[in-house]
Order: C-alpha cells, then structure tokens, then sequence
C-alpha cells in the first residue's frame, strides 16, 4: 500500500480567523480523518507574519492506499455534504490542495 500526504493551505474570511481555527482544528481535522484511508492530520501556520505570503495556514494529511484517486474522490465528494461540513470561516475562493506519494521511508535521527 502507498503512503501519500495531501497539503491544504489556506485562510480565513478577514475577522472569523478565531472561527475558522476553532472548526478546522476541532471539526474538520477530524472529518477528513473518517474518510477511508486517511491516517493522520496536522496543522500549521506561519511562524512571522509574511505579506508576500500566499496563505497563513498549513494543514497536511497522511493517507495509505492502492487507489489514491478513489480516496482523493471520496473525500471531494464529500466536502460540503452533511459529513464534511465546511465553514463560512474559510476563504472558499483561495486555497490549495496538493496530493504527493513518498518515494523514501522517513528518515530519523540516528537512522
């Protein structure tokens, strides 16, 4: 099975940045998570304030799969839908969503 991660950037509606954190870090994260497949999620955001950046917030799921079309389908499909509620909080006109496949095994420290 390949291990692939999915990056999202993206921000909030100016003034519903408060919002926009409190459901994707305690609703959406976890809506993407019951989609088959999906493993993990993490968020992030910008360590400085940078005005030549595109976007403020990070988020990147881990997903295993044979059919990463499918899980990726699955997981359009739902967006917007009863599963997936999305918030008015987040900019819905600018943001990104990226699929990759590793083709290493994570290296460590000491490894």
């Amino acid at each position: 099975m390949n291990k692939y991660v999915l990056m999202v950037l993206s921000n909030p509606v100016a003034g519903k940045e408060d919002e926009y954190n409190e459901w994707y870090t305690n609703q959406h994260l976890a809506d993407v998570l019951k989609v088959p497949g999906f493993k993990t999620a993490q968020r992030f955001t910008l360590i400085q304030d940078d005005p030549t950046a595109n976007w403020k917030y990070l988020a990147i799921y881990e997903f295993e799969t044979k059919d990463p079309a499918s899980a990726l389908a699955e997981l359009t499909a739902r967006a917007g839908s009863t599963d997936m509620v999305l918030s008015q909080a987040m900019d819905l006109q600018n943001y990104s969503v990226t699929p990759w496949v590793a083709i290493s095994d994570k290296v460590s420290v000491g490894k």
